[in-house]
């Protein structure tokens, strides 16, 4: 069952993961929301991610999943962006990425089921 997030950057020059190599690149709405359905669909990020651990065949392989059919849209709204993602990840995967892309400067606005 997919699960849509509604997400708010509030500034989005500000939404940047603490890891440089893993955080967000674009400032625009498109390019930022290109960038999360790339980490949604694909294990790149979180291999990436898992690279840089201490010991990274200790990371949990939960944290690596995919959804190739996750959909992510983004939207300018006054100075800052609106993204809706829509994945059947489980929500501390979905967590965990937008740590990765965004650190903690994201606003988790609503969560819809179905």
């Amino acid at each position: 069952m997919a699960v849509r997030y509604l997400i708010r950057l509030p500034d989005p020059a500000a939404a940047r993961g603490d890891e440089p190599a893993l955080a967000f690149r674009s400032d625009g709405a498109e390019g930022l929301a290109a960038e999360l359905e790339a980490a949604l669909r694909t294990p790149a990020l979180f291999e990436r991610w898992r690279a840089l651990q201490d010991e990274p065949d200790d990371v949990d392989e939960s944290l690596g999943a995919t959804d190739p059919a996750a959909r992510v849209t983004g939207e300018q709204k006054d100075l800052a962006i609106e993204i809706e993602a829509s994945t059947s990840l489980p929500g501390t995967v979905f967590r965990h990425r937008m740590k990765l892309l965004a650190g903690g400067h994201w606003e988790l606005r609503d969560v819809r089921f179905g």
